[in-house]
C-alpha cells in the first residue's frame, strides 16, 4: 500500500497520464508493471491511481463537488502539459419556422395536412354541406357519413375532418351553430364578405401569396367538378327517365292495337 497522504509530483502525474494511454483507464496494475512508469509509480497502489486519475478527470472538466467553495490555485510546473479547458458555448435560440395556413397541427389527432390534402377535404365539406341543405346546420357526423358513402377515407379521417371543420370556421367560410356547421349566407347567395381592412391584410404577406390563390383555384376546380358530376348524373337519371316513358308508351300503342284486331275478329265471327 502506498502512502495517501504523499503529494504526487508532477513526474508521477505525466507517468499515470501515459499509463492510461497506452494500456487503457482501470489498467492499474499492467501501468505499474510496466517498467516506462514503474520506476516512478512503484510506490502507489491501485486504488492511490484511481483516486488520483478520477481527481484529474474532475479538474480537468471543472470544480468538483468538494471544490466548490475554492478555487483551484494553478499549477507553475512547466514540464507537464497544458489541460485545455472547455469553452463554454453559447445558447443561441433557433428562429422560428413560419407555418403555412394549411399546414397547422390537427389538436386531435397531431398530424398535418398539406395544402392538397386540405383543399380536398375543403371540397368534400362543401358537397357535403351543399347537398345535406340543414338550415340549422349539419353536425359531424352527418357530414361524416355523407362523405364516407362516396370517398374513401382513412383511420383518423372523423378527427382530421373536425380539425379541418374548426379551421373553416375561424376562416369564416363556414358558420358554426351550436355542434353543427352550414354554409355561410354569403356563400349560398354568391355574394362577397366584407371587404378586409388594411390591417387584416398583412397577416396574410407571411405565406406564399401563388400558394393561396393556387390552393382557391384548386378548391373551385374541385367543386365545380363535383358540381358536374352531379349534374351529369342528374342528366343521366332524366334520359333513363324519358327512355323507360317512351318504353310504356309504346307499350300501351301495341296493347291497344292488339286489342282492336282481337275485337274486329271477334265481330266477324258473329
Amino acid at each position: 500500500m502506498g502512502n495517501p497522504k504523499q503529494k504526487w509530483t508532477a513526474e508521477e502525474e505525466e507517468a499515470l497520464r501515459a499509463g492510461i494511454a497506452k494500456h487503457g483507464t482501470g489498467k492499474w496494475k499492467n501501468i505499474q508493471k510496466d517498467p516506462e512508469f514503474n520506476h516512478l509509480l512503484h510506490s502507489r497502489s491501485n486504488i492511490d491511481l484511481k483516486d488520483k486519475w478520477r481527481n484529474m478527470s474532475v479538474s480537468a472538466n471543472g470544480q468538483g463537488p468538494r471544490e466548490k467553495s475554492r478555487t483551484p490555485k494553478p499549477k507553475c510546473n512547466t514540464d507537464s502539459p497544458a489541460i485545455p479547458l472547455p469553452v463554454p458555448q453559447a445558447h443561441v435560440p433557433s428562429p422560428p419556422v413560419a407555418v403555412d395556413s394549411d399546414m397547422q397541427m390537427d389538436d386531435g389527432s397531431r398530424c398535418l395536412l398539406d395544402g392538397k390534402t386540405a383543399s380536398k377535404y375543403n371540397a368534400m365539406i362543401y358537397e357535403a354541406l351543399s347537398t345535406l341543405k340543414d338550415p340549422n346546420g349539419s353536425s359531424t357526423s352527418a357530414i361524416v357519413c355523407f362523405i364516407e358513402k362516396r370517398h374513401e377515407v382513412p383511420q383518423n379521417f372523423r378527427r382530421q375532418l373536425t380539425a379541418r371543420l374548426r379551421r373553416l370556421v375561424a376562416q369564416e367560410k363556414l358558420e358554426k351553430v351550436q355542434n353543427c356547421y352550414r354554409l355561410r349566407r354569403e356563400v349560398l347567395s354568391g355574394t362577397k364578405g366584407p371587404i378586409p381592412k388594411p390591417k387584416e391584410i398583412w397577416p396574410r404577406v407571411s405565406s406564399p401569396f401563388n400558394s393561396y390563390l393556387g390552393e382557391t383555384l384548386e378548391e373551385a376546380a374541385i367543386a365545380a367538378a363535383y358540381k358536374v358530376a352531379e349534374a351529369e348524373n342528374k342528366s343521366f337519371v332524366a334520359a333513363e327517365a324519358v327512355k323507360e316513358a317512351e318504353r310504356v308508351s309504346k307499350m300501351a300503342e301495341e296493347t291497344e292495337a292488339f286489342l282492336q284486331l282481337a275485337k274486329e275478329v271477334h265481330v266477324g265471327k258473329w
